[in-house]
């Protein structure tokens, strides 16, 4: 039977023919998104002086985006679904270039932070539709290669972000780091309008209202948690508060899910060995490279001395050799030639290896995070576009706007977790060490109350075995889980071929079955 051709394009039989300039498409308006997730560190004291913002406004400006954008990941995924991919794409870059224009323009932190919190719907309606049109577009053979590539932007737009903000502040003014991505998704949507088949589900299921509404209040609270925990500490009334919140509203999601006959998110997935054991995996991966990254930028910064600018340059190997590794292919070729387990158990001790190098090596100046630093890199380019892969293949074609809004909640959700994790294990040792600085709300709090040059020396000192014991931490839980992952789809694989080699039996009994009756009937 024909599937509907609102639901498959008429792709050739290697995919779409114009994929490979579809993908610079998408990547290149999935990468404005990524940009502005940190872009706008950089321009804080420009926006506190022009703006006249508090630090309070300042916290919104940056956060209105992420939480926006990670409250709305799964609906973003489940209206793409069901309205069309390339429409939400189109809807996503109109909104994203339009939040741009005005928080470009804007004359107060309250419209600046209004339209921040636009640009978020534009990317979340963007992060998923591109990676659901990815899969859409590439057939099996070269499936693995494009989610590679996708993935690659993700860690460029990481790097890149800070070093694009400072370079345009220093020729320009501060809103100009927004009226950039006019261009682009202008140029996003000319080439999305002309070059992107429709797809859609055609099953003409009803929309998932409360659904939509309960992941969104349930994650944005989760995220807004993980996000004012350090500031606020941990055990805070205020922090205990959200995620209690988050929590009970995603656990009265799952319980909806599971009764109605139209769940946005079909929880059968989770019976899926192979789709638990990408979902393990891809929390790991975030959360040992944001968490890593949040605590050697506050090292190279405030223990090395190093400017923001030239911190974020230091961290950039690391991005870097995801980028070459994987414009290459080479995560591709490994995965045809070893599969998906041993790529992704190699991948995730290579991430494991890095965090330890830097814990070892890393104290003594920046040559051995340099080291780790592209060590790492090399981990998260085996095993990044393998796990996306997984997540993809384990849903049905018709769900991979749902698929692609599930791993980027799982990005979101293990960027939080890496940062709250290894950030509460270096602040437990740090505060052992030195005792009069328990009360510091952050390392340089604690440097400027230090009485002495020998004091601020005994702080860094503390500091830095703080940062050593967090990434070994780190590394030990990335290298557990990574195995944990492969074993679980290795175990799936085993199943799905056990199963396919059942089906074939019965088959090939009927076939001899039938050239047997063909031969007792008369010749041709």
């Amino acid at each position: 039977m024909t599937a509907p051709a609102a639901q498959r394009p008429d792709l050739a039989p290697q995919g779409h023919p114009q994929r490979w300039l579809i993908l610079g498409v998408i990547c290149l308006a999935q990468l404005t998104v990524l940009l502005d997730n940190t872009v706008l560190n950089v321009a804080i004291p420009s926006l506190t002086a022009e703006l006249d913002a508090s630090t309070s406004d300042v916290q919104w400006m940056i956060n209105a985006y992420s939480l926006v954008q990670a409250g709305l990941l799964l609906t973003a995924g489940s209206s793409a679904d069901r309205y069309g991919r390339k429409k939400m794409l189109i809807v996503g870059l109109a909104l994203f270039g339009v939040g741009s224009l005005v928080a470009g323009l804007s004359q107060s932190s309250g419209q600046l932070i209004a339209a921040r919190a636009g640009m978020g719907v534009g990317g979340a309606l963007l992060l998923t539709t591109t990676l659901a049109v990815v899969v859409q577009i590439f057939d099996e053979t070269e499936r693995v290669k494009a989610i590679g590539i996708w993935s690659t932007v993700a860690s460029l737009g990481f790097a890149a972000g800070p070093l694009f903000g400072g370079f345009v502040l220093d020729h320009f003014w501060w809103g100009a780091i927004f009226l950039i991505n006019i261009p682009v998704a202008l140029i996003g949507l000319v080439a999305v309008a002309r070059l992107v088949p429709e797809s859609k589900n055609g099953q003409g299921e009803r929309p998932d209202l409360l659904g939509a509404l309960l992941s969104t209040i349930g994650m944005t609270s989760v995220v807004f948690a993980i996000i004012s925990g350090p500031e606020h500490g941990w055990a805070s009334g205020q922090v205990l508060l959200t995620a209690s919140l988050g929590v009970a509203v995603l656990a009265g999601f799952v319980l909806w899910e599971l009764r109605i006959p139209y769940p946005m998110l079909d929880m059968h997935f989770f019976r899926n060995q192979k789709f638990v054991g990408a979902v393990a995996g891809a929390i790991l991966v975030a959360f040992g490279m944001t968490g890593s990254l949040f605590l050697l930028t506050q090292h190279l910064q405030f223990v090395l001395g190093y400017g923001p600018l030239e911190a974020g340059l230091r961290t950039a190997p690391m991005a870097l050799t995801v980028v070459v590794l994987n414009l290459s292919g080479m995560g591709a070729r490994l995965v045809r030639k070893l599969g998906a387990p041993v790529v992704i158990a190699a991948g995730m001790s290579c991430l494991a290896a890095g965090l330890a190098a830097i814990a070892v090596l890393g104290g003594g100046g920046y040559g051995g995070m340099l080291f780790g630093l592209v060590v790492m890199g090399v981990g998260i380019a085996m095993a990044m576009p393998a796990m996306a892969n997984a997540i993809m293949s384990a849903i049905p074609p018709e769900k991979a706007g749902v698929g692609a809004g599930v791993n980027g909640m799982l990005a979101e959700f293990g960027n939080g977790l890496g940062v709250a994790v290894l950030g509460a294990v270096l602040n437990a040792r740090f505060a052992a060490l030195v005792p009069a600085a328990v009360g510091a709300a952050s390392l340089p709090a604690a440097l400027a109350a230090a009485d002495g040059p020998a004091a601020r020396d005994e702080i860094k000192e503390a500091f830095s075995s703080g940062l050593e014991v967090s990434q070994l931490a780190g590394a030990v839980a990335v290298l557990a889980g990574g195995l944990l992952a492969a074993f679980l789809l290795r175990r799936a694989e085993r199943a799905e071929a056990h199963a396919a080699g059942s089906t074939k039996a019965p088959v090939a009994e009927t076939a001899k079955a039938g050239d047997g009756a063909d031969s007792t009937g008369p010749a041709a």
